[in-house]
């Protein structure tokens, strides 16, 4: 099992909160955030990189100046919210190195792209506290996972040549004919499986899709070991998640990456809406995540 330097050690201790637990907002979508913010394909196109950028540092000023860490990407966000003063100097950013969307093989198998000119060195230069890698895995099709494991194996040695924090994460998806039941019922042996990979590639710190099944939560946290792991939350509405961070963090997990289920619906082309929203509404939920992570976590320095 592959534990972090000092160095890497003191980048997660920057990206949990005092009680020892990942609690990090994300808000690295490009292009699932344009989806929020218009319905029409030809106005979702019209939307800048600039617009995106405000959206993105309102969430930061309203929501996650109030959590440990953000995770942005370096497209729209970064380094606007640290140039711009934005980003609260005690909070965290940890910066993602893929690209919006994937390509796809014949087979429909997903390709996972990354965005150039991204590596450990610029995350650094760019204020990040770490990076954040994300690709498609299918445990159960070898022959699909090829090109995205090689991504994987390029970023963690980039980042261990630099000594720099890497959060590596993984996300399953259907295949062509395969029903939405078979596919869900294979989702807990596809999330321990793509567990496996990652860690046999050295990953030290996991974002995790939810395993589906407190025992396959439990699972990954035996197979991860020392190796801790966050949940994320896929868009999917705030109390179901509510209820997959209470199973996972019961189950072992260190912590929450959370995106879409504390601000889908808090997001507008109106910047004051937004602001009001995320005030009223984002940082109620946040507050929630935080109060089931409380009775969870445990303090790696108290624990001692």
């Amino acid at each position: 099992m592959a534990s972090m330097t000092t160095s890497e050690l003191r980048g997660y201790q920057q990206i949990c909160g005092p009680n020892g637990a990942m609690m990090v907002v994300a808000c690295d979508q490009r292009g699932g955030m344009r989806t929020l913010l218009a319905s029409e394909p030809a106005d979702q196109a019209a939307i800048s990189d600039a617009t995106l950028g405000e959206t993105k540092s309102d969430i930061v000023k309203y929501l996650a100046n109030q959590a440990s860490c953000v995770l942005l990407d370096p497209i729209c966000a970064v380094p606007k919210v640290v140039d711009d003063g934005v980003l609260a100097r005690d909070v965290a950013l940890l910066v993602g190195l893929d690209a919006s969307g994937f390509d796809k093989t014949a087979e429909g198998y997903r390709l996972s792209r990354l965005v150039p000119g991204i590596d450990a060195r610029r995350v650094r230069e760019l204020g990040g506290t770490g990076g954040k890698i994300m690709v498609y895995l299918r445990a159960d099709k070898p022959e699909a996972n090829g090109h995205n494991i090689e991504i994987l194996r390029r970023c963690i040695e980039d980042f261990a040549r630099e000594d720099l924090l890497l959060v590596v994460e993984f996300l399953t998806y259907d295949l062509p004919g395969e029903s939405r039941e078979d596919y869900a019922a294979k989702v807990p042996d596809l999330v321990v499986e793509g567990t496996r990979i990652c860690l046999d590639l050295g990953s030290k710190v996991l974002k995790l899709p939810y395993p589906g099944t407190p025992e396959a939560c439990a699972a990954v946290s035996r197979l991860a070991g020392s190796v801790p792991w966050a949940v994320l939350s896929a868009g999917v509405d705030h109390s179901t998640f509510l209820g997959q961070v209470e199973t996972a963090m019961r189950n072992g997990a260190s912590g929450v990456i959370a995106g879409r289920a504390l601000w889908k619906d808090c997001i507008s082309l109106d910047r004051k809406e937004t602001a009001k929203r995320l005030t009223t509404v984002a940082v109620l939920r946040l507050r929630e995540i935080q109060t089931v992570i409380a009775r969870h976590a445990v303090n790696p320095a108290q624990a001692a």
